[in-house]
């Protein structure tokens, strides 16, 4: 009976503690589901980490900030008026922490390239063009992260929406 009680109490913080993390006063980030995670990005890091690009994807890396270890996630590098940007369409996932406390240090792989670049996060006033860009090129994929706001929104649902997709500019 006691151990009944200390589960469902155990339950019962846990789901408090993830809803916790989806108000709109903490940090916003959605985890992707077990076919993303498990089927879908590590089919598109494969592709990647053999040379193939999946509609300019890379594979990030960025050195863990609790492990030091080199951490790897698939990124889609959007190339927009000569610079190139990676946005977070989950919001401030494990990645966008882990180049936070990396200072921005990065490597970009492709096949056997290894592109070491320097990010620099955009303040949110500075997303609109770069959110709009890369809503137009990858809607298809991401689309369902951005809450109905798509690449031909208008500036103020797109302002509405910076505050949640962390965006670095690459040096």
């Amino acid at each position: 009976m006691l151990s009944d009680w200390v589960n469902e109490t155990r339950s019962l913080l846990y789901y408090l503690g993830r809803a916790r993390m989806t108000t709109a006063s903490s940090r916003h980030y959605r985890e992707p589901d077990w076919f993303t995670r498990h089927v879908f990005n590590r089919i598109v890091a494969w592709l990647t980490r053999r040379g193939l690009s999946i509609w300019g994807s890379r594979v990030l890396e960025v050195r863990g900030r609790r492990s030091g270890e080199p951490r790897r996630v698939p990124v889609n590098l959007l190339t927009l008026d000569g610079r190139q940007y990676l946005v977070s369409p989950r919001g401030e996932g494990q990645w966008v922490r882990n180049l936070r406390a990396a200072d921005g240090e990065l490597q970009l792989l492709l096949g056997r390239q290894r592109d070491h670049r320097t990010a620099v996060e955009l303040a949110d006033n500075e997303k609109v063009p770069v959110l709009r860009a890369y809503l137009k090129k990858w809607k298809f994929e991401v689309g369902v992260f951005f809450d109905g706001v798509d690449g031909d929104s208008t500036e103020d649902a797109l302002q509405a929406i910076a505050p949640r997709h962390p965006v670095f500019m690459l040096d």
